[in-house]
């Protein structure tokens, strides 16, 4: 009969035998801790501020904007490009910059600007990017979302939009505003508001500020709440988000916080839903929500973790704030 072997011995084996188990295949490339960091859904640094619209007074979203972009010495850029490139008439808009920005100097910044074209190849030019280029803040106002892709796509202000946030700026937003922040442009038909889903190619894309979502507003007022299960079920790999006026997202890399008025709807596939629920669920003022990990991080209560069922959801959506 051999000899056992050693205790000595055998664990010398198995340390071994550990050490070419624990061998990377060579197809498998080590994540490193800053591609771990990445955020897959907002930006990396910075803040978007997005809003469903409607009137924003005693909600605390525009003075956080403001927080945001640096306060009144912060140096901010105005967007009206989505009320239209061209009137009824079909002669080009044009925008009064004292009336644009007579709301935020009233505010007290010290450095605002307007900045507008209808044609991306003034768009795709040096002077007319060099406003954005210490920008600290970005706001794009209400209108038509597939006027701001007619005028920005694929040029150089697009670009320097997206160095605001790689700077540690802010992009915000309201209504078209908010929309065109998602990586799926939510209503972009020339034709009209109520084809959510449009047909034509160069409008079913959005900034992608906030990247894998398509993001829709006006929910409440125009009641749109279940607007954005077709875009879900056609995209499932998106996260749908529905604001209701007077609220909004802050939005912080992968993680975003429900501020103002009143509700946010998510449209999240990835959740298991009872047969007699809505296949969204809703989110108020003071709830944190991790894109990412697909799961509420706190509640407005404070206490952490998800929730399930329709019960609790049934309640805040009864809520009034």
């Amino acid at each position: 009969m051999p000899a056992m072997p050693s205790r000595r011995v055998f664990l010398s084996a198995c340390a071994a035998l550990a050490a070419i188990l624990l061998v990377p295949h060579p197809s498998v490339r080590p994540v490193s801790a800053a591609q771990a960091a990445t955020p897959e859904y907002g930006p990396a640094k910075g803040a978007l501020v997005i809003v469903g619209g409607g009137s924003t007074d005693g909600t605390n979203i525009i003075e956080k904007f403001i927080e945001l972009g640096g306060g009144v010495e912060g140096r901010f850029v105005i967007v009206p490009t989505a009320g239209g490139n061209r009137n009824r008439d079909g002669e080009l808009a044009t925008y009064n910059e004292d009336a644009i920005l007579k709301m935020w100097r009233s505010r007290g910044l010290k450095h605002v600007r307007m900045l507008h074209t209808h044609d991306p190849k003034v768009a795709d030019t040096e002077p007319f990017v060099r406003v954005l280029r210490d920008a600290t803040a970005v706001w794009f106002n209400g209108g038509r979302q597939w006027n701001i892709v007619d005028s920005y796509a694929n040029t150089r202000t697009y670009v320097e939009f997206h160095k605001v946030l790689e700077r540690g700026g802010v992009i915000g937003g309201s209504s078209a505003g908010a929309t065109i922040q998602g990586e799926y442009l939510v209503r972009g038909d020339t034709s009209g508001a109520d084809i959510v889903m449009t047909k034509e190619p160069n409008h079913q894309k959005g900034f992608e500020f906030l990247r894998k979502t398509a993001i829709d507003q006006h929910i409440n007022a125009r009641n749109r709440w279940d607007d954005l299960i077709p875009v879900i079920r056609q995209k499932p790999t998106l996260l749908g988000l529905g604001l209701s006026e007077g609220t909004a997202i802050v939005v912080k890399g992968d993680e975003f916080e429900v501020i103002g008025k009143w509700k946010v709807a998510v449209h999240d596939n990835t959740r298991l839903y009872q047969p007699w629920e809505k296949p969204y669920f809703v989110l108020g003022p003071g709830d944190v929500y991790n894109m990412k990990a697909r799961r509420v991080v706190k509640y407005f209560d404070g206490t952490a973790g998800r929730r399930g069922g329709g019960g609790a959801m049934t309640r805040r959506m009864n809520d009034t704030n």
